[in-house]
């Protein structure tokens, strides 16, 4: 689709700090992030709503999902958890029409600056946000 920001995105054609790309994903970071680190992740194909989505795509989206909270967790970040959401369609106030996981690193005690960031919505140091995502990342994850 040729108007969705998100495809563009991973066509190359708009701008964004790319954290993680494999032949099917992208993740990169939310333009205007709750906390630092909100990370999005999408699949390469266009998929408006989880309907337009096959299952193993979804299943490899939330993988990637799990395994960027688990970097989220020892990267320089140092989040306590993470939120792991994906809104599907427009009454559950998804706003761009491009199947989307977000991300989200959380802190024990952050619900004010949560609550902020969910009205403010801005983005610090991304370029160094996405290095330390990336770098997280290529460390192992820890045996369950």
């Amino acid at each position: 689709m040729s108007s969705c920001i998100f495809c563009a995105i991973a066509r190359r054609e708009a701008p964004a700090e790319r954290v993680y790309e494999d032949d099917g994903l992208l993740a990169f970071l939310d333009v205007r992030p709750i906390t630092r680190g909100h990370t999005l992740v999408v699949p390469k194909i266009h998929a408006a709503e989880l309907g337009d989505l096959d299952a193993d795509t979804g299943a490899r989206m939330f993988r990637l999902g799990h395994r960027l909270a688990l970097a989220l967790r020892r990267s320089e970040l140092a989040a306590d958890g993470a939120n792991l959401m994906l809104n599907d369609g427009p009454a559950a106030f998804q706003t761009v029409a491009h199947v989307h996981l977000h991300v989200v690193p959380r802190r024990h005690g952050d619900r004010l600056r949560f609550a902020t960031g969910l009205l403010l919505r801005r983005s610090a140091e991304p370029a160094a946000t996405a290095a330390t995502i990336r770098a997280a990342l290529d460390e192992p994850d820890p045996a369950p």
